[in-house]
């Protein structure tokens, strides 16, 4: 006889009408294919917290190997439906169902200076709000949340518009607090009294006339979970969002922000990712203002409107099928730009947009749709760049995905990087860009002020670029060799552009005021600055000089190479690397050594990938 399987936790998620606990005999356990087992059929729809709390995951006996298994309507190969015996039967399983309560709650800057935009998600479409003041108990005032959410059909291509990959998103409740006074820290719960209220959380008033502007930014970090999966989550991201929120805690009453500049969740399909990604940040994005722009695993598939000819074999399906659905609707950045799927889905938003913050003028761009001369996004980013107040705002941080400068050999992107000199680049310029930060390449690299690839010595007329796609996502790709490199060399020497480069997980820290903006790249495995450059507002760029550099990396023992006046020091360096363990204490002690004794007028030495394999198995 069936029994009804009743359980509060398991009615979190919609998965199907109907769906099987079952329980897989001993001797079809190693039948399964390892990648498809039945314990990730369940892991891939269920909460961590769902999971250790099963009765039934405690069942495995050395008797008998159990495993618990949802059949999603996606029946097993006929080889493992033999022995498999029903043993209870569940009811329907939905998102928020019977519970309501909000979560994956995150704030955005509203296009009033003035305001501040909270979303969150719920369980159904029922009436919601947010309630703020500035104290706990004084939570006075009150505005009225919006609903929307996005359907499987809406989806363009597999893994989500089909059953392996979709799964219910819930309501996307978005609503505004008004007329807030900059500076100033407000408290704010949502929810609804009939459904329920989240916790009281706080933050610091968007302020455009700070007297410092406090940035963390990065790009490529996605989100980790504790069970096997179909996809591989990013573990390291864990780390970049724990030293972050130690230096938010740090600032006080301080405010700040954090810019994502694509590759959001690596959700690829999977919806049930994005749930986890929000999970995993609500502790800063509750804080703190969280900006994103797309990159290629939001939007990326093969018949998305732009797809130029020069660049046609460029775009696959990294978004998963996904077509910039769920980054367009679970995000609401500042600005109203939008670009058609090409699909049944609503256009694609949060592409180009723009912010002040104290001495800071923000510029977020999309890399994945058109940016060329003649187009929407072209004319956006040239008027916006004319428009800026440099009195008020005399430094200009432009942000995207894709880079257009780096030493990464993303042959893929190549022709996308020369049509980004070719047209953005002149914009950057003409307009005394000070910063251009990028993500998609998956390490740390920091350039000289650049122009036409070419180092000048200030970054008016030459924008400072930096790389800054290491803030979870493990997949390397090599560094890029001279053109005449030479066979006695290291594989892959560091161009003469290249100021600082790191394989080393970590995230970029800015801070500016009206003379200074200074950005530093904080490690993962240690929670420490390990690069920094100086823009001064007179267009000096500080960190000491490219002699500095070359001779600093000699004294250092690095393995990367400056020039061709190091051959010598490359041939003992790759003597060096058959040492082993000897290698690694040299470069280990050098490296200790070089942190406490950089000052401010010089380049921070270069490290290299070599220095933080070692590194990362030592600690």
């Amino acid at each position: 006889m069936r029994k009804r399987f009743k359980s509060p936790s398991l009615k979190r998620r919609r998965i199907k009408p109907l769906c099987y606990i079952s329980l897989l005999r001993q001797q079809s356990f190693h039948s399964l294919p390892p990648p498809i087992s039945l314990r990730s059929r369940l892991a891939r729809h269920l909460l961590p917290s769902e999971l250790s709390s099963r009765p039934l995951h405690r069942l495995q006996t050395p008797q008998r190997l159990l495993h618990v298994a949802i059949r999603l309507r996606l029946d097993l190969p006929p080889s493992h439906q033999h022995p498999i015996e029903l043993l209870a039967e569940s009811e329907e399983l939905s998102f928020g169902s019977g519970v309501g309560k909000p979560e994956q709650i995150h704030l955005a800057f509203e296009d009033k200076v003035n305001g501040m935009r909270v979303t969150f998600v719920a369980g159904d479409g029922e009436e919601r709000f947010v309630r703020y003041g500035e104290g706990k108990e004084r939570l006075g005032n009150s505005a009225p949340a919006r609903g929307v959410r996005y359907e499987r059909e809406h989806m363009c291509n597999a893994p989500a518009n089909i059953t392996i990959g979709w799964r219910d998103p819930g309501w996307i409740f978005y609503a505004v607090m008004k007329n807030l006074n900059g500076g100033v820290r407000y408290y704010y719960q949502v929810g609804s009294d009939s459904k329920g209220w989240s916790e009281i959380h706080s933050f610091i008033a968007r302020d455009v006339y700070a007297e410092e502007t406090i940035a963390f930014m990065f790009g490529d970090m996605g989100c980790a979970t504790p069970y096997t999966t179909f996809i591989r989550t990013q573990d390291e991201s864990i780390s970049t969002l724990k030293w972050i929120l130690r230096d938010i805690e740090a600032l006080g009453d301080k405010p700040a922000l954090v810019s994502h500049i694509g590759d959001i969740s690596y959700a690829r399909g999977y919806s049930w990712v994005w749930d986890e990604f929000f999970a995993q940040i609500e502790p800063v994005a509750s804080r703190v203002p969280y900006h994103v722009c797309i990159g290629n695993h939001e939007y990326d598939f093969p018949a998305q409107p732009w797809k130029p000819d020069w660049a046609a074999w460029t775009y696959g399906n990294d978004g998963g099928g996904e077509c910039g659905v769920p980054y367009s609707m679970r995000f609401n950045m500042p600005g109203n730009s939008s670009e058609p799927t090409g699909t049944k889905a609503p256009p694609t938003r949060n592409l180009y947009y723009s912010y002040d913050v104290g001495s800071v003028h923000f510029v977020y761009i999309s890399t994945e749709t058109n940016f060329l001369k003649g187009g929407r996004q072209y004319e956006f980013v040239k008027r916006d760049l004319e428009s800026v107040d440099r009195e008020n705002t005399p430094f200009v941080v432009v942000q995207g995905h894709r880079p257009m400068y780096t030493t990464s050999n993303e042959v893929r992107d190549a022709m996308i990087r020369q049509k980004m000199v070719e047209h953005l680049e002149p914009l950057f310029v003409e307009n005394d860009v000070t910063l251009a930060l990028w993500g998609h390449v998956h390490r740390y690299e920091r350039f000289c002020p650049m122009r036409n690839n070419t180092c000048g010595k200030l970054w008016r007329g030459s924008p400072v670029h930096l790389v800054i796609g290491m803030a979870g996502q493990d997949w390397q790709p090599i560094w890029e060799p001279r053109p005449n490199h030479h066979p006695g060399l290291p594989i892959f020497p560091q161009p003469e552009q290249s100021m600082y480069r790191t394989g080393e997980f970590g995230y970029t820290r800015l801070v500016a005021n009206k003379e200074k903006l200074t950005v530093s790249f904080v490690g993962n495995h240690d929670g420490e600055v390990h690069d920094t450059v100086e823009m001064l507002v007179s267009g000096e760029v500080i960190s000491g000089s490219k002699e500095d550099t070359v001779n600093t990396v000699a004294a250092s023992a690095t393995l990367v190479g400056k020039a061709e006046s190091n051959v010598s020091w490359y041939v003992k360096g790759a003597g060096l690397m058959v040492m082993g363990v000897l290698l690694g204490f040299i470069i280990g002690f050098f490296t200790k050594g070089k942190k406490g004794s950089s000052s401010g007028t010089r380049w921070i030495p270069v490290k290299n990938e070599e220095t933080w394999y070692w590194r990362s198995e030592s600690t």
